[in-house]
């Protein structure tokens, strides 16, 4: 019986469990366990105190189970018999794995039967070092991985028929339930890992022990399978119609992408085609509101004359009256004057009645005065008729003449025609009425009031004055009366 004082891990770091080889300790004897390690204490083949990193002093006071169990004394050196099992916390990282035979499973997509190999790595940590030591190591030397040198059992033996089983029973559901093609696998062997870790994962730590990370890092196609062979061609084929479709699609978008361009670009000469359509249009209607505004503005002043001259009349006669006397009164003093200049103008003997020369010559020479005197008062008298025609009467009203001016300066024309040069009588531009705001009598091309334009005018017309029926353009080609 060996009896030591100090008790401590002797192991590697690849060694999950590890027991020390003493198991006779004497009370008082210091325990040490480093980090990532814990330290189980076992008596009668009964798991008892738990102990983490730290310097431990083993007495009754410190182990209160073992106290339980048998009395130590204190101040002395009698031994108690216990095993101490070291475990190792620290994560087990790269820890290979790999099925021995290949799974066999159906293809989902052909449905060929295929034998594939699996194989990758994982990170395995212990989780509940009293389970993992009542359930895996009973009273073994110690455990590992891999098999080691004073070590009886592997956890890679205790294991592998774990994984090989949970691999071979889930990985065929996943490529299914995936819908995975064999040849694009390796895009998918992330998810394919995660579904395996959630399978296997279960059964480790039943033993206390946890998985943090599951890898499938290979998976052998069986290349020269006939079978995986005629998949590989339906995959190229597929592949290859695939191509083709997009670049069907391709040239598809390249044409409606043309099409749609050469749309809006015969769209956009369109509509600049119609705006300057719209602008000449403007720009012809302007020129006929300035002409029209223009003949308008003749008119005015031929009015305006027209009115001058018929006020100038009124004035004169206005005059007269007020001074008493009327065009008739200086028509008479006119004759008088006239007769008096040709009396004057004859030798006495005429104006004496014609004393001394024959009756003949006495007539032509009262018709010279006669003829003079008419002549002398012809402009008086034209004044005259003209101021009276221009007085009111009482008895009997003027007649008005329905009379216009032409462009070329012809005044006066009472036709439908000027008798100079034979233009039309233009015609007074009638009103029109807004539908929208209801103005009435509009001239122009735009309500004044709410902006509505003038609406448009029937191809065809009929004249008003004739009566021609169905006239195409501006004037009446029977009659030449301008549209309105």
């Amino acid at each position: 019986m060996a009896i030591i004082s100090i008790i401590k891990y002797e192991g590697d770091n690849s060694t999950f469990i590890w027991k020390h080889p003493v198991e006779d300790f004497n009370n008082s004897s210091q325990l040490i366990v480093h980090e990532s390690q814990e330290a189980v204490f076992f008596m009668n083949g009964q798991a008892l105190d738990l102990f983490g990193p730290g310097k431990y002093t083993l007495e009754t006071g410190n182990i209160p189970l073992i106290r339980n169990i048998t009395q130590i004394p204190t101040g002395g050196e009698s031994p108690f018999h216990c095993e101490v099992y070291f475990i190792n916390k620290t994560v087990q990282m790269a820890i290979k794995w790999g099925t021995p035979e290949k799974v066999r499973f159906i293809d989902p997509l052909t449905g060929t039967p295929l034998a594939l190999g699996v194989s990758g790595e994982m990170n395995m940590q212990v989780s509940d070092s009293r389970k993992l030591l009542v359930k895996l190591v009973g009273t073994m030397k110690g455990v590992s991985w891999d098999d080691g040198p004073g070590l009886t059992k592997s956890l890679q033996a205790s294991f592998r028929p774990l994984i090989t089983s949970t691999v071979k029973s889930n990985l065929p559901g996943i490529i299914k339930d995936e819908a995975i093609d064999l040849l694009e696998i390796d895009e998918k062997l992330d998810v394919i890992s995660k579904d395996l870790k959630d399978k296997i994962t279960p059964g480790f730590e039943e033993y206390g022990l946890t998985i943090p990370q599951f890898y499938v890092t290979n998976i052998v196609l069986p290349e020269e399978d006939p079978n995986f062979k005629r998949i590989r061609e339906l995959h190229t084929l597929t592949l290859q119609t695939r191509v083709i479709q997009a670049d069907a699609m391709i040239k598809t978008a390249q044409a409606q992408s043309e099409t749609q361009y050469r749309t809006a670009q015969e769209q956009s000469k369109a509509a600049i085609e119609a705006a300057h359509r719209e602008a000449e249009l403007q720009r012809q209607t302007t020129q006929n509101e300035i002409a029209r505004m223009e003949a308008q503005r003749k008119l005015i002043e031929a009015q305006a004359d027209a009115q001058a001259m018929r006020m100038q009349g009124l004035t004169e006669a206005e005059v007269m009256q007020a001074k008493g006397y009327n065009q008739k009164d200086v028509l008479n003093a006119e004759v008088q004057k006239a007769y008096a200049e040709g009396i004057g103008n004859m030798g006495p003997a005429v104006a004496a009645g014609g004393v001394g020369s024959s009756s003949i010559v006495g007539d032509m020479i009262g018709l010279s005065v006669g003829m003079a005197a008419a002549t002398k008062i012809m402009p008086q008298m034209n004044s005259m008729f003209n101021g009276m025609n221009t007085q009111p009467q009482e008895s009997t009203p003027a007649l008005k003449t329905d009379t216009w001016d032409c462009e070329c300066g012809q005044k006066g024309n009472t036709g439908n025609f000027c008798l100079n040069c034979g233009r039309p009588k233009p015609v007074k531009e009638q009103g029109w009425d807004c539908p929208k705001c209801g103005q009435k009598n509009i001239i122009g091309n735009f309500c004044p009031n709410c902006g509505t334009p003038k609406p448009a005018v029937p191809s065809t017309w009929d004249c008003p004055d004739c009566g021609q029926k169905g006239i195409i353009g501006n004037f009446c080609p029977n009659c030449g009366r301008k549209r309105g």
